[in-house]
């Protein structure tokens, strides 16, 4: 698998104009809290199964990006979530990439959309998922 790419812009309409990689960091706990919540209403352990990594900040990195590490490394490796702005038509817009490296497997992919609806939808930003399409989650006018 080659080096891919999804990106969640905020655009017109979304939650917010701008985010950080504090706040992106902080909507995955929340995203994991959620998980471990519901697991706790089946009854087994959903958390862990819905959020198989831990987050890494590399030194480098700075206010960039952070790694999510996968627990067990045979089934997943490693994702890269990072922050930032482009400008398009004269308008800076901020964006958030999600990276699946060469190295990672298939269910880093899986795991790497799904997380991107998540953030996409509670952020109602427009989604470039990673084969290309785009969806789109902020309020539409009619």
């Amino acid at each position: 698998m080659k080096l891919q790419s999804a990106y969640i812009y905020l655009v017109d309409g979304s939650a917010a104009s701008t985010i950080t990689l504090d706040e992106l960091k902080e909507l995955m706990s929340i995203f994991r809290e959620k998980t471990n919540k519901t697991g706790a209403q089946l009854g087994w352990d959903y958390g862990n199964a819905a959020f198989p990594y831990q987050l890494e900040q590399p030194q480098d990195a700075a206010d960039s990006y952070f790694l999510l590490k996968g627990n067990d490394p045979h089934l997943y490796k490693y994702l890269i979530m990072g922050v930032g702005k482009s400008t398009e038509q004269n308008q800076e817009r901020s964006f958030i990439q999600v990276t699946v490296p060469d190295t990672a497997t298939q269910n880093d992919k899986n795991k790497g959309n799904e997380f991107c609806r998540y953030l996409a939808r509670e952020l109602k930003g427009e989604l470039h998922l990673f084969n290309g399409r785009v969806q789109y989650f902020q309020p539409r006018k009619p």
